[in-house]
């Protein structure tokens, strides 16, 4: 399942643009931007740590991952929605990665979880129906679960800056 928005907002909880999972390899509603997290800048490069702090901005309306203390429509979870205008939001879109190791990597499995409220990113079973027949809640479950990893798909990736590979490979005598 891919995460995924559209400027469909929820009819329920905060209203806010809806964030579901389909399965579609091709959608480019399913294509999101790796941020530094709210007032922190990201140099284009830089690996990620585990533990680091995150924004998730969606390309096509430029609103960022977010989470809040409403209940998701169908689960009754906490509600994942998109949020802000241009990539700025507020600190509820602050995501903390959770991986093994010391950086995310391109194939490794990696959990999000809520910097403010410490619920997991996850998606279960539930499907909407009418206008966004088949896809599958969003939502933040409190505990982790085989319904909280993720795993990047497809992207661009940038090679890791001069001063990442010099901390990788330098060697004191």
């Amino acid at each position: 399942v891919r995460l995924h928005s559209h400027d469909v907002r929820y009819g329920s909880g905060s209203g806010q643009q809806s964030v579901t999972g389909v399965s579609a390899a091709d959608d480019g509603n399913s294509d999101w931007r790796v941020r530094g997290r709210t007032a922190a800048v990201c140099e284009r490069g830089t690996p990620v740590r585990c533990g680091q702090a995150i924004r998730l901005t969606h390309l096509g309306t430029g609103r960022n991952l977010h989470s809040h203390r409403f209940a998701s429509p169908l689960s009754g979870n906490q509600e994942v929605s998109a949020f802000g205008e241009a990539g700025e939001g507020d600190y509820l879109d602050d995501w903390t990665v959770v991986c093994s190791g010391t950086y995310w990597v391109r194939d490794g499995e990696v959990r999000f979880q809520h910097a403010s409220t410490d619920v997991f990113l996850s998606v279960t079973g539930e499907q909407y129906g009418r206008p966004i027949h088949g896809q599958k809640e969003v939502h933040g479950m409190s505990t982790s679960s085989q319904n909280n990893y993720w795993k990047v798909m497809e992207g661009i990736f940038m090679q890791p800056s001069e001063v990442f590979k010099a901390e990788q490979y330098h060697a004191e005598l």
